[in-house]
């Protein structure tokens, strides 16, 4: 064991020993490697996992720890792994993934080139290697077949120059010049087959969710809190991998992934996140969600003086006392007479200021999902705040008023029946 290891690369593996063995070689294969430690976490395996990293004690400053088999646990397995590391850096790599010669040294240089500005209470950055090969719903032709004939570094030399061998990533990456700085949601790339992230960071945002248990969207939502801690993400092609395709059920992990893109959704309110979760559940892409919510900011700050009392005075005068309203659009205005029920907005600031009316919960969002239950309101209303997200989102948004709400009222200046907006 190295005295004081500077990375601690923890490897979540459940069934998969011969890719482990891989992975486990291209960390022995490092070239001229900062002090380094590897823990195997693994999630059940019944397999001679245990066994192959036993093979690698000679070669590397190696720990195994074992869980019990409950399940799909990769986020309790990660955790695990993480809590015995000794290293002030946390490097996440998938069993399968082939850390390239200089992975090890390029996370570190990262590290150190990306440190947070002295006002963030972050100690690192999030880095996140580039990985050849991993486009897990289009594979690159030839690539599963090359590995099993040829050494890494020939599949690397051979497949370089195709551009299916680039990461699934790299077209919106390219966009951006592969920086993410002043991306609004940079999370959205933070995929834990090869990043990196600060020991302390990682603790002060509680590591991975557990409750995540099964497959895609954990890693999402830890670079969620992340970002929100202040830790500057960083896109670096340096410490660069390759992942080795195998087998998977597309159809259940495109489930799964959306249904845990709802989980994240219910357990952060924001907008931003409300745009990854629809794009994702309807589309299966989340990376126009930065522009979306680009827009919503320039948006929020055009109607932040937009009075919309009147709006929801009209929609409510029906409603007898005691009724339970939802306003999405709500800014800063309340229902009055005695109703009682939600406030919806995108602006947490004139939410900040509704709330001190405690008969109205309020909730960070823009109402194209809820947390709340089929027909849990008697009325939503829906107001003219709305109205530059209606002809993207006016369906959506639509549809979950009518899902919580007995009957909908919208704005004069939105058009219910094409859910797009009325041009005047």
């Amino acid at each position: 064991m190295p005295d004081q290891p500077q990375l601690s690369v923890v490897v979540p593996t459940y069934n998969r020993a011969p890719l482990l063995r891989k992975t486990l070689a291209s960390l022995a294969d490092q070239r001229n490697p900062p002090p380094f430690e590897v823990i195997v976490a693994d999630d059940g395996s019944a397999d001679d996992s245990e066994q192959v990293a036993e093979e690698f004690s000679d070669r590397l400053a190696i720990r195994y720890r074992y869980q019990e088999d409950q399940g799909y646990r990769v986020a309790k397995a990660r955790n695990m792994g993480a809590a015995i590391a000794r290293a002030p850096i946390l490097v996440f790599l998938d069993s399968g993934t082939l850390a390239g010669p200089d992975l090890l040294a390029g996370h570190l240089r990262g590290q150190a080139e990306h440190r947070p500005g002295p006002r963030s209470p972050a100690r690192g950055a999030a880095v996140i290697g580039y990985t050849y090969g991993y486009r897990p719903y289009d594979h690159t032709p030839g690539l599963a077949e090359a590995f099993t004939l040829l050494s890494p570094r020939q599949v690397y030399q051979r497949y370089l120059s195709d551009p299916l061998f680039r990461d699934s990533r790299h077209e919106e990456l390219d966009k951006i010049d592969f920086s993410l700085a002043g991306l609004r949601m940079p999370w959205l790339f933070f995929w834990t087959l090869n990043v990196s992230v600060h020991a302390d960071d990682y603790t002060a945002v509680s590591g991975f969710d557990e409750r995540f248990q099964s497959w895609g969207g954990e890693d999402l939502e830890l670079g969620y809190r992340l970002h929100r801690h202040g830790v500057p993400f960083a896109c670096d092609i340096r410490p660069w991998a390759m992942e080795i395709p195998h087998e998977r059920d597309h159809e259940a992990s495109i489930a799964s992934n959306k249904n845990n893109a709802l989980r994240i959704l219910m357990a952060h309110a924001d907008p931003a996140v409300e745009f990854f979760w629809a794009l994702l559940t309807r589309d299966y892409i989340m990376f126009p969600a930065e522009d979306a919510y680009r827009d919503l900011v320039d948006w929020e700050e055009r109607v932040a003086d937009l009075d919309v009392q009147p709006e929801v005075d009209h929609g409510t005068a029906d409603l007898p006392p005691g009724a339970r309203v939802a306003v999405f659009g709500s800014g800063a205005s309340v229902p009055g007479r005695g109703l009682r029920g939600a406030l919806v907005d995108f602006d947490d600031k004139l939410l900040t200021r509704a709330s001190v009316d405690c008969r109205f919960i309020t909730r960070h969002g823009i109402g194209l999902r809820t947390p709340w239950p089929d027909n849990a309101f008697d009325r939503v209303v829906i107001t003219s705040r709305l109205s530059r997200l209606w002809p993207q989102w006016g369906e959506v948004i639509r549809a979950e008023a009518l899902r919580i709400g007995a009957n909908v009222r919208c704005a004069p200046a939105l058009d219910w029946e094409a859910g797009e907006a009325r041009t005047r």
